[in-house]
């Protein structure tokens, strides 16, 4: 192995006073859902949002002073990005961080507010790797790779240790996996304290590079993720061998259950999670018999999200469980019409959150109207009872999946 237990009881060291131990909860609701004793390790509470802060502060600590004056460079989508730019900060180091092109604003800004300069380079983490490369070698800056580091894998398998002083046997522990840093550091501690604990790793199923590895499969990768933390094609060469000798498997999940995990963690724990950490709670969603009557940790593993996403998250996740519904009614088009629509629907206590008609581009008769609306409901029964209303008031009524195209979609198109 590369790492060792004494290297990360080390990190330990340099990181104490730096970085504080993160919360590590049971979850009583998540518990009684899943039928597994699941505890919650909330690395999203990190001052920078995410568990990259330990791997970071613990490489940088290791700089000698020609380096640091001459300074470091990253490439990252966002975690790595801030966790070395507040450290490098913290230090006096000076910090270049090369992000992809289409990277968050939200994560740009957090990142130069940090004292880092951002330079946007490529489409892909790749292409900005690649960008990073150029610059350390023509400016005389010393890279600092987000997972294939030696010293970044002992600072994250910290978490390990902090999971073993919590003081709870432990049967398994889920990790979100990209490059793979963060389950090789906790695999590493977890084994040498803990050896009956089994680790899980999980992936976007968009993304199976260290599934692929494990498993000899050539499953694709590529297209979007809500999990981007973790949209990694080309796992670590020094986290894959850890992770092949330590860890049980690699689980994948698809992006509807990652949103899910995301929502269910905002709604159930009052935490805010990005895609990455909510992935080990997805695997546990997606697998409930795996880990049934079992005692799991789970990583949540960093809560940068974009604000824009997580609302877009939140909305479609209410219209899947019924508490928002769209509906195409059909109405006479006449005056007084849309009125006794919406005294129907107050009347079962539904609430009309936009309305608007379909004219020319409706499917109607010309002496007819389409009137599409979006109502905030309690459950799938709720909507089945103002649907029955509104046909017991003469009215002909179609519901709207999230995905289909009501007047505006249909006018764009």
């Amino acid at each position: 192995m590369t790492v060792t237990l004494a290297d990360i009881e080390a990190a330990a060291i340099v990181l104490r006073g730096a970085i504080a131990p993160t919360p590590f909860l049971r979850s009583q609701t998540l518990s009684k859902l899943s039928g597994a004793e699941v505890w919650l390790k909330f690395e999203n509470h990190q001052f920078t949002g995410s568990f990259k802060d330990r791997g970071a502060l613990n490489k940088l600590s290791t700089l000698g002073p020609e380096v640091k004056q001459s300074g470091v460079i990253a490439m990252s989508a966002g975690n790595h990005a801030q966790g070395l730019a507040y450290h490098a900060g913290r230090l006096g180091i000076p910090a270049t961080i090369v992000m992809p092109l289409g990277t968050p604003f939200v994560k740009v800004t957090g990142t130069e507010v940090l004292g880092a300069t951002v330079v946007l380079e490529g489409e892909t983490v790749d292409d900005a790797a690649d960008h990073a490369h150029r610059l350390a070698a023509a400016k005389g800056l010393t890279f600092v790779h987000p997972y294939d580091d030696e010293l970044v894998i002992a600072g994250q398998g910290t978490i390990g240790l902090e999971l073993l002083a919590g003081g709870v046997a432990l049967d398994a522990v889920v990790v979100p996996v990209g490059g793979g840093g963060l389950i090789a550091g906790i695999a590493t501690a977890l084994k040498a304290r803990a050896p009956r604990t089994r680790i899980y790793g999980v992936q976007a199923a968009a993304y199976p590079s260290m599934w692929n590895a494990l498993h000899g499969g050539t499953r694709p990768l590529g297209g979007q993720s809500v999990a981007d933390g973790i949209a990694v094609k080309t796992p670590g060469t020094l986290t894959r061998p850890i992770v092949q000798a330590l860890v049980e498997d690699v689980l994948l999940v698809d992006e509807g259950t990652i949103e899910q995990a995301i929502l269910s963690l905002l709604d159930i724990e009052k935490t805010v999670v990005e895609g990455a950490g909510a992935a080990p709670l997805a695997a546990l969603l997606s697998e409930p018999r795996r880990f049934a009557g079992q005692r799991v940790g789970l990583i949540l593993s960093g809560g940068n999200i974009d604000p824009r996403l997580l609302a877009s998250i939140v909305m479609r996740g209410l219209a899947r469980v019924g508490r928002l519904a769209r509906l195409r009614i059909q109405l006479p088009d006449r005056p007084g019409m849309l009125g006794q629509v919406a005294h129907i629907i107050g009347a079962a206590h539904a609430n009309i959150l936009e309305v608007y008609h379909e004219r020319a581009f409706s499917q109607f008769s010309a002496k007819s109207a389409g009137l599409v609306v979006v109502l905030e409901t309690r459950d799938e029964a709720h909507i089945a009872h103002v649907t029955a209303k509104l046909e017991a008031g003469g009215f002909a009524v179609e519901r709207l999946s999230p995905n289909q195209p009501g007047a505006s979609e249909d006018a764009a198109g």
